[in-house]
C-alpha cells in the first residue's frame, strides 16, 4: 500500500494491520500455518503428478474422499502428521518434504 494511502486511511480512522495482528498469530502460528499450507499444497501437486483422484487417494489411506479434500484445501483439522503419511503412501521421500518445509519457512 502506498504511503500516502495510508496516512489518509490512518486519519480517517482506520487500523492497518497485517492477518497476523487481526488474528492475534504469534510467529510460531503463522510459521505452522504456512508449513501446513505447503505440505497441502504438496499433497496436491504429488496426487496429481500420479494421475490419481482424492477418491484413490484416500483408498490408499484407508480414509475418506472428502479427508483428502480437506488435507489439499489446508483444513486446519488435518494434521501434520497425517499430511506427511499421505505424503509418503504417495512416494514422497525426504528431500521432497524437506524442500516443502523449507517453502514455508522461506514464505
Amino acid at each position: 500500500m502506498k504511503a500516502a494511502k495510508r496516512r489518509r486511511l490512518e486519519a480517517a480512522g482506520w487500523k492497518l494491520g497485517s492477518a497476523q495482528d487481526f488474528l492475534g498469530l504469534t510467529d510460531e502460528d503463522v510459521e505452522y500455518i504456512e508449513l501446513h499450507h505447503s505440505l497441502a499444497a504438496l499433497l496436491t501437486k504429488r496426487r496429481r503428478s500420479l494421475g490419481y483422484t482424492q477418491t484413490e487417494v484416500a483408498d490408499l489411506i484407508g480414509s475418506s474422499q472428502s479427508r483428502v479434500a480437506k488435507m489439499e484445501a489446508g483444513d486446519p483439522s488435518v494434521s501434520i502428521d497425517l499430511l506427511i503419511r499421505t505424503l509418503l503412501a504417495l512416494g514422497a521421500n525426504r528431500r521432497q518434504l524437506s524442500r516443502a518445509i523449507s517453502a514455508a519457512s522461506s514464505a
